[in-house]
């Protein structure tokens, strides 16, 4: 079997290098037969994306998906400082 740290470093590079994905800050976590993502992005469906990337690479592990998904709105009014 290959070693976790392996198997990490193989699912971020294919979540940084996937066009579905393209995602840097991801991080993967391996513990036994399970693979955890943490992390942030703006929209459900590249949560979803990134689970199904990492599944597709390490089909061998249960994925636990545990990226949070954060509001990326415009900013409100401009804070004025007096």
């Amino acid at each position: 079997m290959e070693a976790p740290q392996y198997v990490a470093a193989r699912v971020q590079q294919a979540l940084a290098e996937d066009g579905r994905t393209n995602e840097l800050g991801i991080r993967v976590d391996i513990r036994g037969d399970q693979l955890f993502l943490r992390g942030q992005v703006s929209e459900a469906e590249q949560r979803t994306r990134l689970g199904q990337v990492a599944h597709e690479t390490a089909p061998e592990l249960h994925v636990h998906n545990e990226i949070n998904i954060v509001d990326a709105t415009e900013p409100g009014e401009d804070e004025h400082l007096d």
